[in-house]
């Protein structure tokens, strides 16, 4: 059986029209791995179309060529001609079908190849080959690999390296989350590639606009509750906080990391009602493992230190699930407090 990196190596030899399919709700490295993949292979000579299920925020306006990314909900027409067309799939920063809705009901039998490039746990077997390395810190740092074991690392210029260094840098919460050597030996080879990394994180963390700050404020000032003696606290937003405030995708992202500055919290919860459902993000310190609570109660998984889940129970009801399920992890999150702080 060949190597999954001799059998991409194969698949890439001849001119391929491919499509790149990311996830649902797409975020920094969504985006940044799709677009820094599609910059490689177009200099391949491939045709690429990058398809996400929904839009993405839009402070990754910046990233060059993000406006020809194909939004299914906007183009459900279009983005069908370009999936029957297409002779080859990466799926990027996913490993199951439920995560791109219904971009993924005309893969159902059908045997045209598919690679896979992706960092989350426990990975389907919805593609050959399957690059799954949980263990890195991104899908973006996951794409650099794979171009350099293609042997292709010259070819990364800055236009690559500008989309790759942004995925990495916004999963990695600026640095502090799923690092190490060999990502900062990676992110090396992308700033002598031409990054500039004032410019992408000015981009990334310097782009709230007046609604959002006052969003920040009520979220911080109204709808934060802390649970000390699980050093855990939530923030929540209801359906009505969302009218009122007329949030839009992008809005909240990072309300949950605020929670995580004070010293003696462990984990952070943000738990927002939706139309229909009830989502829930959380994050950790140290060895607190919140993707298993994700896992156990609200279907979801993720990371060690950053998960989601969600709910079709009240927001109410959800708030009261997690809350009740924290004595369970108390003596984890305890012992994660004490390590984290070598105490």
């Amino acid at each position: 059986m060949l190597q999954p990196i001799e059998a991409a190596r194969r698949l890439l030899a001849t001119r391929q029209d491919i499509v790149i399919f990311s996830h649902r709700n797409p975020d920094g490295d969504a985006v940044g791995s799709s677009l820094g993949l599609l910059h490689y292979l177009r200099g391949r000579g491939h045709g690429v179309t990058i398809l996400l299920p929904s839009g993405y925020p839009e402070f990754l306006g910046f990233l060059p060529d993000v406006q020809q990314i194909l939004i299914y909900d906007d183009q459900p027409e279009l983005a069908e001609r370009c999936i029957d067309a297409a002779t080859l799939f990466f799926l990027l920063d996913f490993n199951s079908f439920d995560r791109v809705d219904k971009m993924a009901e005309r893969m159902s039998g059908d045997d045209r190849p598919r690679i896979m490039i992706d960092h989350h746990l426990h990975p389907e077997p919805i593609a050959n080959p399957i690059f799954s390395r949980p263990e890195r810190s991104s899908t973006c740092e996951m794409v650099f690999e794979f171009i350099d074991e293609l042997g292709d690392a010259a070819l990364v210029d800055c236009t690559i390296s500008d989309c790759l260094y942004t995925g990495i840098l916004t999963d990695t919460g600026g640095f502090k989350y799923s690092t190490s050597p060999l990502l900062f030996r990676t992110v090396a080879r992308l700033l002598e590639a031409g990054t500039d990394a004032y410019k992408v994180a000015d981009h990334v963390w310097n782009n709230m606009s007046e609604k959002q700050l006052r969003l920040l404020g009520h979220c911080l000032a109204n709808r934060m509750e802390l649970l000390p003696e699980f050093r855990t606290g939530l923030i929540y937003l209801t359906k009505e906080d969302y009218e009122h405030f007329d949030i839009q995708r992008g809005d909240t992202e990072g309300v949950v990391n605020y929670i995580l500055r004070m010293p003696e919290i462990m984990v952070a919860a943000f738990i927002h009602e939706q139309p229909t459902i009830v989502k829930l993000s959380l994050r950790s310190k140290g060895s607190m493992d919140v993707q298993q609570i994700c896992k156990a109660l609200f279907r979801g998984g993720g990371h060690r230190n950053a998960a989601g889940g969600a709910s079709f129970a009240p927001l109410g009801s959800t708030i009261n699930r997690f809350k009740k399920a924290l004595p369970r992890y108390a003596a984890e999150i305890e012992a994660s407090y004490h390590e984290f702080n070598n105490q």
